[in-house]
């Protein structure tokens, strides 16, 4: 379960979106449906400062 802005529950399946800290998802062109949207992640983002805490 994830909290979204109102605007994103009318996404168009395939529309490309940046949720931050976590990486960019995309709208599911199959299982998106106006009002519930389903997003799959596409690609995960750096975790630099994981590393760095780690190092020291």
């Amino acid at each position: 379960m994830a909290y979204l802005e109102p605007s994103l529950f009318e996404v168009q399946p395939e529309q490309i979106f940046q949720f931050e800290r976590h990486g960019y998802f995309v709208a599911d062109r199959v299982d998106s449906l106006p009002g519930s949207p389903v997003f799959n992640r596409a690609v995960t983002l750096r975790d630099t400062w994981g590393k760095i805490a780690s190092q020291s």
